[in-house]
């Protein structure tokens, strides 16, 4: 697929070119043929406001029994306006779509449609993923007959204690907004509200329309202009007066302001406004791993990663500052270090959602992050950061950036395998531009903890980490929905074997649709990074790494990934050192097809620099020795924490990291 999904045109007849004629103001149509008829309708202005694109690039669709002939047919008679993709797995083409959203920094998007049984409950883990992420993701899982006439029909969960239950309920607690269609006229109210809540930035994530098959089949008179073309707007509120009153307030008194720069600055594009702020202010900014790219990687001000996985002077300015501004984070335990790292600050958090910008008894400000720094920095006019702490943060910042560079950039020792601190050197070394036209592609295990200290994000966007869920098995799929996202760009997914072992079935889809991947395999043999987490909490090495689980005769297998990529119709090799890693990479980039390159890693390796303590709970009684000793640190770093809880301006000493760099 050499194009966007999303097709460019600035006209409004391509949504009606199939429908039927209007009779008296009304169009007869099947349920199904209704709501993909309106999705095709909606629009959305392009970035520099000249033309308009559609809101939802297409649909990723799996059919089977429940959805292959209501909403399977009205996609085929649609399918012009709004694409039908073909995925192999439910889960994985979910997070290819939430994915894609992402990429579009929310302001566009894909539904999903699946079967009644195992295909709608396989939306359970990516939905969970998309409503940790504040992502937005149409899902369209077909469901059981309202008319219950053939019931139990094949597939169907049954309740012994409640018959309007379905496997679709599941998805409830995993759904911004859940409706069943048991009606086709429940359509002209569910559709509305589905898409205030996808387009809304305090409201926004997964909204499930579960479709009953035979109300998916079912005729309903619609009112024609229920489906005019309409460009959708996006919702974000303004600061309010007092709010905005109480942060000024703050600030003013600041003498030592920091800046955790989140998710919400990108969604809300407000990189200017931040940078802007950052500059004229002189507060340094540190971002989250949902935030990364919100400032380029040299600028001044940029301190680089925050957290458990941060870099080392974020971390220390961030546990010295005296007012932490958190512009559109919600603040997870990642960020804050188990709520340690910024107990001595006052917290003011700009937030589109107030449930966000509350924590860590943050003093709110709720509004779109762009609004409120430039209403901020209008009010606060000359006011500015010490001197000597803006200053300590350009140096703290220049010298984070030559250890970077010099972690990259390491020697390879003969007989040494490298890690994952190699290999993103030799991914950034393979492209003059890498900076500016690499788009990285992560989730789970240690290498989110090393991309978040080491990945040079030129510009928004670059930077596309998974780790509100940290979801194995969204890597390679969500590579898929980025590509289709921003087609012109490289989209280098970088994978552990582990999570490649779960979910790597897109491979396929992405040799089908022309949609380019260059995917690094990082080979630890094993889940390495919960190996050294185990070891950190006393325990002994255990089912993590293959050599210390239960084996047959034969032992544990010696996987091909690159065969094995071979078979599923990529490009691939293996690499044996970083040297011949970089000469493959510039083969992937001329490549005409995703490409697959696996190269073995040391898994007990990580970047010492930086850091910070993450709670993990040790087990109170063992008859293991490490474990008590683990438990003995575990109790110190929870009385430290008691020590400063509700002393806003107490100050405590770093907590101590697990050992052996566990929580990367």
């Amino acid at each position: 697929m050499n194009q966007r999904v999303m097709h460019h045109d600035s006209g409004t007849e391509a949504a009606t070119a199939n429908a039927p004629a209007a009779q008296n103001g009304t169009l007869r149509l099947t349920a199904a043929q209704a709501l993909i008829r309106y999705l095709a309708a909606q629009r959305v202005a392009t970035e520099d406001g000249k033309s308009t694109e559609p809101l939802f690039g297409g649909v990723f669709a799996i059919f089977g029994h429940g959805n292959v002939a209501g909403i399977g047919e009205a996609l085929y008679q649609y399918r012009d306006e709004l694409p039908t993709l073909r995925a192999h797995n439910e889960q994985a083409m979910a997070h290819g779509a939430i994915a894609y959203a992402k990429a579009n920094f929310r302001r566009r998007m894909m539904a999903v449609t699946t079967s009644i049984g195992p295909g709608a409950t396989n939306l359970v883990t990516a939905a969970a993923l998309a409503h940790v992420n504040r992502l937005p993701v149409l899902l369209l899982p077909g469901d059981i007959f309202v008319s219950r006439a053939p019931d139990p029909v094949l597939q169907q969960v049954e309740d012994f204690h409640d018959g309007g239950l379905s496997a679709n309920d599941a998805l409830k607690p995993v759904s911004r907004y859940f409706d069943r269609i048991v009606h086709p006229a429940q359509l002209l109210t569910a559709l509305p509200r589905a898409l205030r809540v996808l387009t809304d930035a305090a409201l926004c994530g997964p909204v499930t329309l579960a479709l009953p098959q035979d109300v998916q089949a079912a005729a309903y008179d619609y009112p024609a202009d229920f489906f005019a073309p309409r460009i959708v707007p996006f919702h974000a509120p303004a600061p309010v007066e007092h709010e905005l009153a109480a942060a000024l307030a703050r600030l003013r008194e600041a003498r030592r302001p920091m800046i955790a720069a989140g998710g919400g600055v990108l969604y809300g594009r407000a990189t200017e406004a931040l940078r802007a702020f950052a500059a004229t202010h002189g507060v340094p900014v540190a971002e989250t791993q949902a935030g990364k790219g919100s400032l380029a990687w040299d600028d001044p001000l940029n301190m680089g990663a925050l957290g458990v996985t941060g870099s080392p002077g974020a971390n220390a300015l961030a546990h010295e500052a005296d007012c932490v501004l958190a512009v559109g984070t919600r603040l997870q335990d990642f960020t804050t270090g188990s709520n340690t790292l910024f107990t001595q600050a006052d917290v003011i958090g700009i937030n589109a959602n107030a449930f966000d910008g509350l924590k860590h008894r943050g003093l709110v400000v709720q509004a779109d992050a762009g609004r409120a720094l430039a209403a901020l920095s209008a009010q606060l006019k000359d006011w500015r950061a010490d001197p000597a702490w803006t200053q300590r943060a350009h140096t703290l910042a220049d010298r984070w950036r030559a250890s970077v560079e010099q972690l990259t950039h390491a020697p390879q020792r003969e007989n040494r395998l490298p890690y994952e601190a190699d290999v993103i050197g030799a991914i950034q070394r393979s492209s003059a531009q890498s900076a500016a036209n690499d788009i990285v592609v992560c989730a789970a295990g240690t290498l989110p903890a090393e991309l978040h200290k080491l990945w040079r994000a030129g510009r928004p966007g670059a930077y596309h980490v998974e780790y509100g869920y940290s979801c194995m098995g969204y890597e390679i799929a969500g590579g898929l929905g980025v590509k289709l996202a921003r087609p012109e760009r490289d989209i280098i997914v970088m994978v552990g074997d582990g999570s490649y072992l779960m979910m790597n079935s897109e491979i396929a889809t992405s040799v089908m649709l022309g949609a380019k991947l260059i995917v690094v395999v990082l080979d630890n043999r094993g889940y390495g990074c919960i190996n050294r987490l185990q070891q950190a909490c006393g325990g002994a090495p255990f089912n993590n790494l293959l050599v210390d689980c239960v084996q047959g005769p034969i032992g544990a297998p010696a996987v091909d990934f690159a065969a094995h990529a071979r078979a599923l119709g990529a490009h691939a090799e293996h690499a044996a050192n970083i040297g011949e890693l970089e000469a493959a990479l510039q083969r992937a980039r001329a490549a005409d097809r995703t490409y697959v390159i696996s190269i073995d890693t040391d898994p007990a390796r990580t970047t010492d620099d930086g850091g910070w303590w993450w709670e993990v709970a040790v087990p109170e009684v063992s008859s293991r020795a490490g474990v008590r000793d683990a438990r003995a640190q575990y109790e110190t770093q929870l009385a430290a924490r008691s020590a400063t809880d509700g002393n806003a301006r107490g100050t405590p000493g770093k907590p101590d990291k697990p050992g052996d760099k566990a929580h990367d």
